[in-house]
């Protein structure tokens, strides 16, 4: 049993200790990261999974060196603080992208240690679980919301409408023009009834890379979450003046081949994208604030703990899955 002093000193973490499936996840009890200048702790209280995660688990990230805590998100509280007029104890935050669960340690942790200019508070009453299907996806989703510039009347297409990003999207869109009709694809039409079901006018397969529906329909506005593997298809449904945003590479391809540009935007079709990367506190509390005027749901599809964390990648990269999965890292009567 551990005494006071051991636990004031270790944390449970999840680390991936060389490249691989599943079975390289390990949970087990690490030093807790130690505060230093400019960077702050940060008691995790919730972490989404993303697949990002799982292809730098597979070692498809170069730059990334095992053993290695994972987790390009988290939201909690700052346990210790190098910057007390800015991050104070106590202040509940979200954090994402950097070089968070790739350069340094990252989310899938009790604690994390944090650039101080990474760590942005936030004001919310959302509960925990709620709270961590946010920062990543939804910012995301939130950026391409503003990206594809949409107005009543607007005909959506989601090109991957079960991820993650997909299902944010679509709630962030239905919140604020509930009667703009949205059609998400994917491969297996076996999630056409949740699809419908999360509210999605139509859902339309995706077979070799290739959008199956008939050639008078088209779209004005496209979020592409597939990438570079379907790009060129989906202009090919896209009205003249349309806006294609590329947000996501779960087409596992990451640059486009074979473009040429004239001749694929030749309807005047715009190409533009969301980079999360891209992270001010602003934007992170408009997205705040727009999902409490709105009402936006952000309930996560899965939640499990810590010690499921080879089960929540099971399930994200498994063909029923479907929207946000989170993990909550902390002991269970800390909610």
């Amino acid at each position: 049993m551990m005494t006071d002093d051991t636990m004031a000193t270790t944390m449970k973490a999840a680390l991936a200790t060389r490249p691989g499936g599943l079975e390289v996840l390990t949970v087990r009890d690490v030093p807790r990261p130690k505060i230093k200048p400019g960077w702050s702790v940060v008691k995790v209280m919730g972490f989404g999974v993303n697949h990002s995660e799982i292809f730098t688990r597979q070692g498809l990230s170069p730059s990334v060196h095992f053993p290695r805590i994972l987790g390009i998100e988290c939201v909690g509280v700052v346990e210790e603080s190098s910057d007390p007029n800015r991050l104070p104890t106590g202040t509940v935050v979200a954090s994402l992208m950097g070089e968070m669960g790739r350069a340094f340690d990252g989310s899938y942790a009790q604690y994390t240690l944090l650039p101080n200019d990474q760590i942005f508070p936030i004001k919310s009453d959302l509960p925990w679980p709620a709270l961590a299907a946010i920062p990543e996806t939804f910012y995301t989703a939130f950026l391409a919301y503003r990206s594809l510039k949409i107005p009543e009347g607007d005909r959506i297409l989601v090109r991957g409408g079960s991820s993650g990003v997909g299902i944010a999207f679509l709630h962030l869109v239905k919140a604020r023009f509930p009667q703009i009709p949205i059609s998400g694809s994917v491969r297996s039409l076996s999630k056409r009834e949740r699809l419908l079901r999360a509210g999605f006018a139509r859902v339309l397969p995706d077979r070799n890379r290739k959008l199956i529906l008939h050639d008078s329909d088209t779209f004005t506005k496209v979020l592409e979450l597939i990438g570079p593997a379907t790009i060129k298809d989906s202009i090919s449904h896209m009205e003249e003046g349309g806006i294609v945003c590329s947000a996501g590479q779960l087409g596992g391809i990451w640059y486009l081949q074979d473009f040429d540009p004239i001749m694929e935007l030749q309807k005047t079709i715009y190409l533009t994208t969301a980079y999360s990367g891209r992270v001010t506190g602003e934007t992170i509390q408009e997205m705040f604030d727009f999902i409490d005027r709105y009402q936006v749901p952000v309930e996560p599809e899965k939640v499990f703990t810590l010690d499921g964390i080879a089960q929540a990648h099971a399930y994200l990269e498994g063909k029923s899955s479907f929207g946000k999965v989170v993990v909550l890292p902390q002991d269970k009567g800390e909610y």
